[in-house]
């Protein structure tokens, strides 16, 4: 069997003075698709920036990607986010610049040197998303969905063993959650990377199956412990 690639072992975790999770435990595997659920704040983005080093664990070990992420030293957090791809609800793309540019200077930014391995790995990914016909448009000039679909081709740059998604739908229309849905389902079962995705729309979790952990009470508790009702 294959080694986890996250693993959380008697995880406490407050936001402030309020208390988020307690004493969680949790594995999850290259290739798995997982889908994180819970009412609004119950603690699932604040539990993925746990993953990227963005909030720190009160107690517990928490580790991704072969770090131990409780002990980094604040130097070493950038090489524990080489590891990982992020996509955010809100994009976060560079307004001033267009696709080409925007993925070019993650990757300058990550060590890329070689100007055609950079050309070939940008083209690359965006071929993943179905939009290389994009590449020189500036955001602006892009739907929301095709903007998500460049967040998610910009968290490929790297080959990422785990990627996390806060809600990567939320601003989207049906037609466009799905194409988004779509390319995430096929990352996890085709490229050896695990996703994780927060998320409040459990239609997308009936059309793409994945494992359903729910937070309740504090707890991560997994979801074939539910009937369908209690967590659709």
């Amino acid at each position: 069997m294959e080694n986890a690639v996250i693993e959380l072992k008697d995880v406490s975790l407050n936001y402030g003075t309020r208390n988020l999770l307690n004493n969680v435990n949790f594995k999850v595997y290259p290739r798995e698709l997982v889908y994180l659920i819970g009412n609004v704040g119950s603690g699932k983005t604040s539990l993925l920036k746990t993953l990227y080093a963005e909030l720190n664990a009160q107690s517990g070990t928490v580790r991704v990607s072969n770090f131990n992420v409780n002990k980094l030293k604040r130097r070493q957090i950038p090489y524990l986010r080489r590891s990982l791809g992020i996509v955010f609800q809100d994009f976060q793309l560079l307004t001033d610049r267009n696709v080409h540019d925007n993925l070019k200077f993650v990757l300058e930014a990550t060590g890329w040197k070689n100007e055609e391995e950079k050309h070939k790995r940008i083209l690359e990914v965006l071929q993943k998303v179905d939009l290389a016909d994009k590449e020189f448009k500036f955001p602006h000039e892009l739907s929301g969905g095709e903007q998500q679909r460049i967040v998610i081709a910009r968290a490929l740059l790297n080959k990422p063993q785990i990627i996390l998604a806060d809600e990567p739908t939320g601003n989207l229309d049906p037609d466009n959650s799905y194409k988004v849905m779509q390319i995430l389902s096929e990352i996890a079962s085709s490229n050896g990377t695990c996703v994780i995705i927060a998320t409040h729309q459990y239609d997308l979790i009936e059309r793409y199956p994945g494992r359903v952990i729910k937070i309740e009470n504090r707890k991560l508790v997994a979801a074939q412990e539910f009937t369908k009702n209690e967590y659709f």
